[in-house]
């Protein structure tokens, strides 16, 4: 058609059970009775389902103009909650930090915070420059403040141990039923 292609992107936390994700490491771990194998305790991460990315990137999809990023307001968890959460009575072993490895996740950093605005359930980083069709998002929500930044460590949500249970059931059934 007549329309120019336009793109965005949405930056969200870890999916519970995708590649990489230490949920199912904890439940091998667990059935096999060995120790939790933590890097560190005061480490933290953002958490959704598969099903909540989805859902996030199409309602983004719906709402782009171009050149945004859509970061949802998700819940943080330490890590070592859900290792308590996977296996209430393992033991715990701190391995200690790896390189390049990050105690706490960063969706928003400080140099962003001039061009985001908060929504009910989502910031948005506003591209800078003209190379985009400009939407001024303010008027759906607010900016944020100078300085801001959303961290797994400065998240006002954070789940609780249900809530991690609940995140973590459908790995559990899927592990007992590939046994």
């Amino acid at each position: 058609g007549d329309k120019q292609t336009r793109l965005s992107c949405v930056r969200y936390g870890n999916v519970v059970g995708s590649r990489g994700s230490v949920v199912p490491i904890f439940i091998q771990q667990r059935e096999n009775g060995n120790k939790l194998t933590i890097t560190d305790e005061r480490m933290t991460r953002f958490w959704l389902s598969l099903e909540q990315g989805v859902r996030f990137v199409i309602s983004n999809i719906e709402r782009m103009h171009g050149g945004e990023v859509f970061v949802p307001k998700i819940p943080s968890t330490k890590i070592v909650d859900l290792a308590r959460a996977i296996a209430p009575t393992a033991e715990i072993e701190i391995m200690g930090i790896r390189p390049g490895e990050k105690l706490h996740e960063m969706m928003i950093s400080r140099d962003e915070s001039r061009s985001t605005v908060e929504l009910e359930d989502r910031f948005v980083v506003e591209p800078v420059g003209h190379l985009w069709f400009r939407h001024d998002w303010s008027v759906e929500g607010r900016r944020v403040e100078d300085g801001f930044k959303y961290t797994s460590d400065n998240n006002t949500e954070w789940l609780t141990a249900a809530q991690i249970r609940e995140l973590v059931e459908p790995f559990e059934l899927a592990h007992k039923q590939g046994k």
